[in-house]
This record gives C-alpha cells, sequence and structure tokens, in this order.
C-alpha cells in the first residue's frame, strides 16, 4: 500500500507540474497567434490546450486508481489508469484532426487567391519558448512515468513531446512566411499539416496498447517466456499448462496450472507455488497478482 501511495503522490506531482506549465502556454501561443496573425500559432495554443485538459484526466484517473480494493471492485480500480491513457490518445486524435482542417481549409483560401497575413515575429518567440519548455517537460515526465510504471503518466508525456513537435513545425512555417515574404505565407498552415500527422501518429501507439489492455490482452511474447522460463527451471515442476496472463494498469496478472509428482505433501507442493509467486514478482513487481494451481501430474 505504501509503494501504491508513492506512485500515486509522485503521478499527481507531475502532473500538476505539467498542468500548471500548460496553463502559462495556452494563454502565452493564443495571445501571440492573434496578435502575430499566424493560424498555426493560435492551432498550437489549442493544441497546449487539449494538453492543460488531459492534466486534468490524468489527476482525475490517479484520484479513482488509487482507490484500495473493495467488494465491487476485487483486483482494484487500475483499470481506471488504462482508460485515461485510451481518454488521452482520443485527445491527441481530436486535436490532430482540428490542426489539419485548420491547415487545409487556409490552404484552400490561399488558393482561390485569399492572401494570408504575414505572422508577426511575436510568434517565433513563443513557438522557442515552447519547444524548449515542452521537450524538458516531457523528459521529466517519462523518467516519472517510466519509474512508477504509469501508462497514462508516459502517454501524457508523449502528449507533451507532441506538443513540442507542434511548435517545431509551427516555427519552421512561420520563419519561413517572415523569411520569404507574403507569397510564401502558405508554410504556415503547410506546417500545421504536418504537425497534424506526427499527432496521429503518437495517437495511435498511445491508444492501441490501452485498447488492447481494456480488451484483456495478454501479455507481450517476450513477457510470456520469462513466465515459462521460470516455471521450467523450478524444482519439483515437472509440467504447466493453462497459462493465462493480462494487464490490470500496472499489474502483471498471471495464472497458471502447475504439475508436481503425487507423492508430495501439501507442504512442499505450497513451496514450490510459493518460489514461483517469488520469482514472477521479481519479474513483474510485488504488486503483481499470481495465482497458481497445484496439480499431480498423471503418469
Amino acid at each position: 500500500m505504501e509503494k501504491e501511495s508513492y506512485r500515486s503522490l509522485e503521478g499527481k506531482k507531475v502532473t500538476f507540474i505539467g498542468f500548471g506549465i500548460n496553463a502559462v502556454l495556452v494563454a502565452i501561443k493564443i495571445f501571440a497567434g492573434v496578435i502575430g496573425r499566424s493560424g498555426a500559432m493560435i492551432a498550437d495554443g489549442m493544441h497546449s490546450l487539449s494538453d492543460f485538459l488531459t492534466d486534468i484526466v490524468v489527476l482525475v484517473g490517479f484520484k479513482l486508481t488509487e482507490q484500495p480494493e473493495d467488494d465491487s471492485h476485487n483486483y482494484g480500480h487500475d483499470k481506471y489508469e488504462t482508460l485515461v491513457t485510451a481518454i488521452i490518445g482520443i485527445f491527441l486524435v481530436m486535436v490532430g484532426f482540428k490542426i489539419l482542417k485548420s491547415g487545409l481549409s487556409n490552404i484552400v483560401s490561399i488558393i482561390y487567391g485569399e492572401t494570408l497575413p504575414k505572422p508577426g515575429v511575436i510568434t517565433l518567440a513563443a513557438a522557442a519558448a515552447s519547444i524548449i519548455c515542452k521537450e524538458l517537460l516531457y523528459r521529466y515526465t517519462v523518467v516519472v512515468g517510466n519509474r512508477i510504471n504509469s501508462s497514462a503518466i508516459i502517454a501524457n508525456a508523449w502528449h507533451h513531446r507532441s506538443d513540442a513537435l507542434s511548435s517545431i513545425g509551427v516555427l519552421l512555417g512561420i520563419g519561413g512566411a517572415i523569411i520569404l515574404g507574403e507569397r510564401w505565407t502558405i508554410l504556415d498552415p503547410i506546417a500545421s499539416i504536418i504537425v497534424s500527422l506526427f499527432i496521429f501518429k503518437l495517437a495511435f501507439e498511445v491508444i492501441i496498447p490501452a485498447v488492447k489492455e481494456l480488451m484483456e490482452a495478454a501479455l507481450s511474447d517476450e513477457e510470456r517466456e520469462k513466465i515459462k522460463e521460470v516455471l521450467v527451471k523450478t524444482a519439483g515442476v515437472k509440467s504447466f499448462h493453462k497459462l493465462r496472463t493480462r494487464r490490470i494498469g500496472a499489474k502483471a496478472v498471471i495464472e497458471t496450472h502447475v504439475l508436481v509428482e503425487r507423492h508430495l505433501n501439501i507442504m512442499a507442493a505450497h513451496d514450490i507455488a510459493t518460489e514461483i509467486e517469488i520469482e514472477f514478482k521479481k519479474l513483474f513487481g510485488e504488486t503483481s497478482i499470481i495465482t497458481i494451481h497445484i496439480e499431480p501430474i498423471d503418469r
């Protein structure tokens, strides 16, 4: 329980930091976009707004996840974290679509003769500040996410990275439009479209593992091979079958039937099961849920 409390505390701490930084960046980007007449910068500000909203989702998710097991949730509430991860991925898709739509609309306008205003220099400063802040925030968040083994925090880190990528695209587009003149203001919406494609890629990299977990997908082939190695190497284990695995948030769930010699007494068989459980928890963490059914081998 102490470890779970530490995990929740660290997750909320890094999210609150991102929450504050995103709030400031949203205000700076949208202000710079309006003053500097840049659709790409305004779109980038909306991206940061989505980061701000996903921070709220992550905080709510951790509040739900830290609840202990109860009569209606015998395995705990960790799946809320997986659900939060999927929601973040959906936010990314929505942001990518909005940026793509805005970029295409501006390009069509240019094709039909409309001249987009040249972006102001203030937008370059806002984009540069965003790149630095969001890349540093990504690096800090992903380290914390890996340390506490949180898919939601890692997904949120990638949301920060997508914002940094978005700002890089905006910086290049706006810079090109400013340096080359009004004839090249089309670089601003082109940058928006390129950024949206990066965001779509990141979104699906976040959503697919979360959906698989919600659909009770098994652990990876590599993880299952490690489980089998433990079973094969454990003294007293003659065979095993009915190996089933899945994840509940950060917890690995492993169930298997282990076959032992018929003449073993209950204490000896229990010791074998305990040894397997200890090895599994070394691999997958102390919070792993292990169920081992002992059977006599049929000669």
